[in-house]
């Protein structure tokens, strides 16, 4: 997921169209989500250079014969309709978001972790976004030490499954969804541990 990072900054601007992990049938499972999370993290670190994307396919009608193709991002049948696991990655990937990108940097990480870096300089909010499409939790110490301050808790919002297999559907809409909880921040300088097959975002304030 760092096709972009070394891309000439001098060229011309990039459309990333039509792109998706096309994993699950009839939307997408959790091991898609850990895709797609993983790839928007690269494009959201060259955002300087990816001026849009969008992903497809989108919408899929889940009865028997009503499907064109698979892995699609929200199924629906004549009453209901639920979102994939991908769709609420891009849901946290939208909401969260800063205008800028601060110079970071990563070392030790596992093969299968990825993460990007944003601010936002009106509100000074810090996103922090972490992927961990392995089996096994990836330990993290994480170092804002070129801020002054750090507020003492962090909000913690996680998308994870217990399999990459793992998916939501018309009888179990909800089975992936983001949770929200709270996270101590002790200084500039802490540890954190995301779990295995989990998409989380790390929301601060940093001065």
């Amino acid at each position: 997921m760092k096709h972009y990072d070394q891309t000439d900054r001098n060229g011309p601007k990039i459309f990333v169209g039509e792109w998706a992990t096309r994993e699950g049938s009839p939307t997408t499972n959790m091991g898609a989500a850990l895709g797609d999370a993983a790839w928007m993290t690269g494009m959201e670190r060259n955002s300087d250079l990816i001026v849009m994307a969008s992903y497809a396919p989108l919408f899929v009608n889940v009865n028997p014969g009503g499907m064109q193709w698979e892995s699609d991002l929200i199924g629906y049948d004549a009453l209901k309709s639920y979102g994939a696991p991908s769709y609420y990655a891009q849901c946290m990937f939208g909401e969260y978001l800063g205008n800028e990108v601060p110079t970071s940097f990563i070392t030790g990480e596992g093969k299968l972790f990825f993460y990007s870096v944003t601010r936002d300089s009106r509100t000074g909010k810090i996103y922090l976004k972490m992927v961990n499409a392995s089996s096994l939790p990836q330990a993290l110490d994480i170092n804002f030490s070129g801020m002054n301050k750090v507020t003492p808790v962090a909000m913690l919002i996680s998308l994870s499954g217990k399999t990459n297999a793992e998916t939501n559907s018309i009888s179990a809409p909800t089975q992936i969804v983001p949770v929200k909880t709270s996270k101590r921040i002790e200084g500039p300088n802490f540890s954190h541990t995301i779990p295995p097959y989990s998409v989380q975002v790390l929301e601060l304030e940093a001065h």
